[in-house]
């Protein structure tokens, strides 16, 4: 009964890591904060509609005269946040929407000061 052959290399199995992005990561965690859906939507009309909004446009009316293409900047950030918010869709989209909302509204008040500077 020698025909049994076993193998010289000896075979471990070493897993291979994979690194995911930061992007990747971000889009899990927002998958995975759908049971706070409504925090996230407070947040997003009462925090970013609400304040931050109307913040930017008074900052955009102090300091550059009222700027046509500023304040639609502006009003149009708020609006996809609201947008995708009444739609109802998942966190997955809602939140990423949300903070590339607020990234537009603070630029076009980093704008406003900068022009007031000039």
């Amino acid at each position: 009964m020698s025909t049994i052959v076993h193998p010289s290399v000896p075979q471990t199995y070493s897993p291979v890591q994979q690194n995911t992005s930061v992007l990747s990561r971000f889009f899990a965690w927002a998958k995975g904060q759908e049971e706070r859906r409504f925090m996230w939507l407070a947040l997003a009309i009462g925090g970013h509609g609400c304040v931050l909004t109307p913040l930017t446009i008074l900052l955009i009316v102090a300091l550059t005269g009222m700027n046509l293409a500023l304040f639609m900047t502006a009003l149009f950030a708020m609006a996809i946040a609201l947008i995708v918010n009444l739609a109802a869709m998942p966190t997955k989209i809602t939140i990423p929407v949300l903070f590339v909302s607020v990234l537009v509204d603070l630029g076009v008040i980093a704008t406003a000061a900068g022009m007031a500077l000039n």
